[in-house]
């Protein structure tokens, strides 16, 4: 097990702070409260999670003096049964640096029983990349849902009929699949019974959930929230009025998203002047395009499609430190640890990525996917290749999140500001906040609030103000970089 938690420990210390999976307290004054929303939203993560008490973060993950490890442990037992279901634990004891600290593995709840809640106030926490959320009304629901197969992308759409199809995309892709498929779907020669034996159609020319979104005119007629929103954190040098830079919402059917969603792309990502050995001279974007359409495609095809999810778009960040890309929906019928390992072609919405195979894309005539298992080691080649650290994939249950990271000199000299720094940062923006407000705002516990303030306080970002008595507020102090 020490083996384990060395490996571990040596990551944490050089991402400089906690992973998705993995929680680390100090424990000095004893069990700290952020744990009861941890221990929930680790509870509801897909393959669980680990707890470290012993380890202070803010001191590069050096171990502290447990006054009472036996305590600590008792403490933490009692407290996981105080969950619906109670949360399943595994206590050891390890060493870092010589020192002792206590492990706690928390195993995932059964997803017949999600979302894991704590039984006193009903709530339900999930975990991000950078802290615990509580759960919303909705997202419960995408929980709920998640217990039945999911076969939505088969439904018919109402209202829609066959003149919601593209005529081009139909045309290209009725080519292909009679190309590719010669003696299987594609020996129907008749037009509309292929549409529907491929579950672009029912009976009659009614469109499906699946048909519409590969092959529709535009979706968003019918699925206004099918889209992609992408926007770029401003530089530097921009005006401190500019919030947000390149901010576009992407719309229409899979195959235009993507191709629109990679002129995004390069007009967006940061470039560098890179020499060949040829003597020919490129410009080379600081992610590799290839693998960012991998990660859109993906997240189109394997978004949740259920009613509960209507209203979450696909969500494309550049911010200076990280690529994220986030869509509503988890792993179906796969882990995270076997992404990329195995040749597994589970899929969520199995229609969809059966007619995606057979349909290109407009701007570069390729295929949507290729429906081989293909993308991830794509995502990990393309990456490699260009010198960049391995992706990072967050199965959250009900949403998956691929973060990307530059390899530059100031990322390895300081630790970039978190997803929750930087929504509090743009929160504070407007006016002074108190953490209440800040809990109403942004819909964070006050423990991760808290925590996040303390690590924007100690960088001179953000400034507080009252105490003792008086009402405390928080302010910003100067611009994130």
């Amino acid at each position: 097990m020490n083996r384990d938690l060395d490996s571990l420990v040596r990551t944490l210390r050089a991402s400089g702070g906690d992973t998705a999976a993995v929680e680390v307290t100090s424990a000095a004054g004893g069990l700290p409260i952020s744990l009861t929303s941890s221990l929930s939203a680790l509870a509801n993560l897909a393959g669980g999670g680990t707890i470290i008490l012993g380890l202070d973060e803010r001191a590069g993950f050096r171990p502290v003096p447990l006054a009472d490890p036996q305590a600590l442990k008792q403490g933490l037992a009692a407290k996981a049964r105080a969950y619906t279901p109670p949360v399943r634990l595994s206590i050891e004891d390890g060493m870092v640096d010589g020192q002792p600290v206590i492990v706690a593995r928390v195993q995932e709840c059964d997803p017949s029983a999600k979302p894991c809640r704590v039984t006193a106030s009903g709530d339900g926490y999930l975990r991000g990349y950078d802290g615990d959320f509580l759960l919303s009304d909705v997202e419960v629901q995408g929980f709920l849902a998640a217990r039945r197969p999911p076969l939505f992308d088969r439904r018919p759409v109402d209202g829609a009929d066959p003149d919601d199809l593209d005529p081009d995309l139909i045309a290209s892709y009725l080519t292909t699949v009679r190309a590719r498929d010669s003696t299987g779907l594609g020996r129907f020669t008749d037009d509309a019974e292929l549409l529907r034996r491929a579950g672009v159609t029912v009976a009659g020319g009614q469109p499906t959930t699946a048909g519409l979104l590969a092959l529709g005119l535009h979706p968003q007629q019918f699925f206004p929230r099918f889209v992609i929103r992408a926007a770029a954190e401003p530089r530097p040098q921009d005006s401190s009025a500019v919030r947000a830079r390149n901010q576009v919402t992407i719309t229409g059917p899979i195959p235009r998203m993507l191709d629109a969603a990679l002129d995004w792309a390069r007009r967006t990502f940061d470039t560098k002047i890179v020499e060949n050995p040829g003597g020919s001279v490129t410009d080379e974007p600081a992610y590799p395009l290839l693998a960012f359409r991998e990660i859109i495609a993906n997240a189109l095809i394997h978004r949740d499609l259920d009613d509960w999810s209507q209203a979450f778009a696909v969500e494309v960040r550049l911010r200076r430190d990280r690529l994220v890309v986030t869509n509503p929906g988890g792993l179906h019928g796969i882990t995270v640890d076997r992404l990329g390992h195995d040749a597994v072609t589970s899929a969520r919405n199995g229609l969809l990525v059966g007619i995606c195979q057979h349909v290109r894309t407009p701007g570069s005539g390729g295929r949507v996917i290729e429906a081989l298992a293909g993308g991830i080691p794509t995502i990990t080649q393309e990456l490699s290749s260009h010198a960049l650290p391995p992706a990072q994939f967050i199965d959250a249950g009900i949403r998956f999140t691929v973060l990307l990271r530059p390899t530059t000199g100031a990322a390895r000299s300081r630790p970039p500001l978190g997803a929750t720094e930087l929504r509090i940062l743009e929160a504070l923006t407007p006016a002074p906040q108190t953490v209440a407000g800040l809990q109403a705002a942004l819909g964070l516990s006050a423990p991760n609030i808290r925590k996040a303030l303390r690590n924007l306080r100690n960088r001179g970002l953000a400034h507080q103000d009252g105490g003792q008595g008086r009402p405390t507020t928080y302010r910003i102090t100067a611009a994130t970089n």
